[in-house]
């Protein structure tokens, strides 16, 4: 696999860690006891970061 391929296939690996971790944060009291607005914004990040992983998802498959 190319360098370029690689290093898409890692930023998709590490993108879906992170979402996985902020799903698990979102499960918890600290997340609950965030403001409204902090709470908004994280679900919107959420959202974004699994769009950018089907994006990557779609990259990737097209290098096979």
């Amino acid at each position: 696999m190319s360098d370029y391929r690689q290093r898409v296939v890692e930023e998709k690996t590490e993108l879906d860690d992170k979402i996985e971790r902020l799903k698990v944060f979102m499960n918890t009291v600290g997340y609950k006891n965030l403001a409204i607005l902090d709470r908004r914004c994280l679900y919107r990040q959420l959202r974004v970061m699994e769009l950018y992983s089907d994006i990557l998802d779609e990259r990737t498959s097209a290098f096979t």
